[in-house]
């Protein structure tokens, strides 16, 4: 397989890099920014590339406003920009003596929110764009593509390229291992690797489900608020994300409570140790693991949809996910058999929430017709239609 696989936020970076000063680049560690400025490199000759994990790279910032004068010809790219926040004062003043588009890529995997905590404002003067793993379009027509891989290690690169399941797992391991050792606490949270764990242990087997954090509080010895404090941490680093419940001018008391999802399914695999396809099968996660797979490749792929989930509170109504564009609704009922069996609560909800259009998201290759507007349909399409 070709490891060098061509990325959909290319073409948003190039569109960003003729309008801001700043592009900013965000997203969870190792998910292939570097690597998509890397390819941007081979068009880009004036790109320059400043790793700040790097003691030389570092050495030569020792300046930086004459740094950043010198090279005013170049893109420069500052890698992991969370880790040296006192740059954005310079990086303004810099914008602000030579304005023009596309002076300065920045790469960081801390989301926007938790950056400005730590910087000053770049307002006016910057792009953000999220990136996430592997979608499921950006890999699907590689000559080896499959999609129990891809659900089982996930869109990581190393994770999702490795040479056999083995191998991403250890990956994956180590991965877990260096985000709550070293990303978090270089984030400013001191808090203990093993409660770190014991967090994610506890939100892996509530994947899916309504997320109660008084509960998981209660059996870590913790408050709900704090709990719901690393939780937004969590959300922040681009490790979990929480879909909020579908609210409408309908006469019928809804769920109130939020979602939790692992946005990389690889992931939650590795901390609930399922290491073969088979085992995700047999485990309880199964049905959830394939709405987190479905629900990512979603909300990526149509960022500017209002996305959320719909359940009347006593449970008789449900869809799993609600996209809402500025002039229509879409319903998306995941189910991880090929031949699913679709609930009456199910029909319900088509029936109160009258969407545009219902997709039924299966591991099936072609889309079936199940009645006027509701259509079984594979993953890929699904995200072609969307897209």
């Amino acid at each position: 397989m070709n490891t060098l696989i061509q990325r959909k936020f290319t073409e948003k970076v190039e569109k960003y890099l003729q309008i801001f000063p700043i592009v900013t680049i965000l997203g969870s560690r190792q998910c292939g920014k570097s690597t998509l400025v890397k390819m941007l490199s081979s068009t880009h000759s004036e790109i320059l590339y400043v790793d700040l994990q790097d003691r030389q790279d570092i050495q030569k910032l020792g300046d930086p406003a004459f740094f950043f004068e010198t090279n005013q010809d170049k893109i420069i790219c500052l890698d992991e920009i969370q880790l040296l926040p006192d740059l954005f004062s310079y990086l303004r003043s810099e914008v602000d003596r030579l304005r023009r588009p596309g002076r300065f890529i920045l790469l960081g995997s801390a989301s926007g929110q938790l950056l400005q905590h730590t910087s000053e404002t770049l307002a006016g003067r910057v792009g953000f764009i999220d990136m996430t793993p592997f979608l499921a379009l950006e890999i699907c027509h590689e000559p080896d593509y499959s999609l129990d891989r891809y659900w089982l290690r996930g869109g990581y690169p190393d994770s999702y390229l490795a040479p056999d399941d083995e191998t991403s797992s250890i990956w994956r391991e180590q991965f877990l291992r260096t985000y709550v050792e070293r990303d978090i606490p270089q984030l400013g949270f001191a808090i203990a690797a093993p409660k770190w764990m014991r967090l994610l242990s506890m939100l892996a087997h509530e994947h899916g489900g309504i997320l109660n954090a008084s509960n998981i509080a209660n059996a870590m010895g913790l408050s709900a608020p704090t709990i719901r404090h690393y939780i937004d941490i969590l959300e922040e680093t681009y490790t979990v994300r929480i879909l909020p419940p579908y609210f409408a001018n309908i006469k019928k008391r809804l769920t109130k409570s939020p979602r939790l999802y692992f946005r990389d399914t690889g992931l939650l695999h590795q901390i609930l140790q399922i290491k073969s396809f088979n085992n995700l099968m047999g485990h309880p996660v199964f049905g959830h693991s394939w709405e987190g797979l479905v629900l990512e490749n979603i909300a990526m792929t149509v960022p500017q949809a209002q996305i959320s989930y719909y359940r009347t509170a006593t449970g008789n109504e449900e869809m799993d996910i609600v996209i809402e564009f500025p002039d229509r609704l879409i319903a998306v009922e995941c189910k991880a058999a090929k031949s699913p069996q679709l609930s009456e609560g199910f029909w319900k909800a088509v029936d109160t929430l009258k969407p545009a259009e219902t997709f039924v998201v299966c591991p099936v290759d072609e889309p079936v017709a199940l009645r006027e507007h509701v259509t079984l349909i594979g993953l890929e399409h699904l995200l072609l239609r969307l897209g």
